[in-house]
């Protein structure tokens, strides 16, 4: 088939394909950015009374749904470790069960279905009661409203390199571990990876959560920056995991530092007793040892850092 009928044949698709969504999930479903193809849904596990919930960001690529899957990010704080592995493993069974045909459906009732049985599992609170009791808001508030805005999800959607086939990507890069700082009973340990793709990112990732003492962390806070030779730009992002900011001041260190193909992960283990925002403070101390350790930044320059500088960005130095 014409490569431009296979697209306009992909288009007809994907347009039938939102309309429908649409139509069933009604105020859950929002487009985002209807001419990049950006759409978000929430799914809950019961309509009227949920206790579980996420939100699935989607990109629709051009080829999709003929040779292409949906880029896709599923966000919510309480999903981590081996349960966010088993639900994507589920997403990419179903799509190459399915490959060519219009997946989305199929993708939000299994996400629902892994609610229902969380739900159903023996825990009754749901993650707002988890939340309640391992966040830290008196100096802050949560963020409102579920809903990203497209460059957002543009950024996000950085990382949703699941189908790559490259072998680079596939690699699983060494991982360091830092020196633990404890204070009033709360626990934090740094670890960094070197990083030249979003799908090693991934990758690294599930490696720490193979750990159970990284899995069972009240949060694990990361940041990566790679930089894009070919185009002078970088990919990077961050989570919170559920520590309300402490993703983006991680990722505006890096920043800072102006240090790139690096991943810093900052497990916290909460010890009962409020740290206010010197909990900040130990999560970047305990990224910015970690850099200088591994030679991504010198002592002596990144105490001299200002936000705002526009340097040259730096990789690992070589020793």
């Amino acid at each position: 088939m014409d490569k431009a009928v296979e697209n306009a044949s992909d288009l007809q698709c994907q347009v039938e394909e939102i309309e429908a969504l649409s139509s069933i999930y009604g105020d859950e479903w929002c487009v985002i950015d209807e001419a990049s193809r950006i759409f978000c849904i929430k799914i809950s596990d019961d309509i009227y009374m949920p206790k579980w919930s996420v939100c699935l960001q989607i990109i629709l690529p051009e080829d999709y749904p003929s040779s292409a899957p949906p880029l896709y990010q599923i966000n919510a704080a309480w999903l981590r470790g081996p349960d966010r592995i088993k639900l994507s493993n589920s997403l990419e069974e179903l799509y190459l069960e399915n490959a060519g045909e219009s997946i989305l459906y199929l993708w939000v009732e299994k996400i629902r279905e892994f609610l229902t049985e969380t739900s159903q599992s023996g825990n009754t609170e749901g993650p707002e009661m988890d939340r309640a009791i391992t966040a830290e808001e008196e100096d802050g508030t949560w963020e409102e409203g579920n809903i990203p805005n497209s460059s957002d999800v543009k950024l996000n959607m950085e990382q949703a390199g699941l189908f790559s086939s490259s072998s680079a990507e596939e690699e699983l890069p060494p991982v360091t571990h830092g020196e633990p700082l404890t204070d009033r009973r709360s626990t934090f340990q740094p670890h960094l990876a070197p990083v030249v793709t979003p799908k090693q990112v991934q990758r690294v990732l599930d490696k720490l959560y193979e750990n159970k003492k990284i899995a069972s962390a009240t949060h694990n806070i990361y940041a990566y920056r790679i930089y894009c030779q070919d185009k002078n730009t970088f990919m990077q992002d961050c989570e919170d995991d559920g520590e309300t900011a402490a993703g983006g001041r991680l990722l505006h260190l890096l920043q800072i530092l102006d240090v790139r193909d690096v991943l810093v992960v900052v497990s916290r283990w909460y010890g009962g007793i409020l740290l206010g925002p010197d909990r900040f403070k130990h999560i970047n101390n305990c990224a910015r040892s970690i850099l200088v350790q591994e030679g991504y930044a010198d002592a002596a320059e990144e105490a001299s850092k200002t936000a705002g500088k526009s340097k040259k960005p730096k990789s690992k130095k070589t020793k």
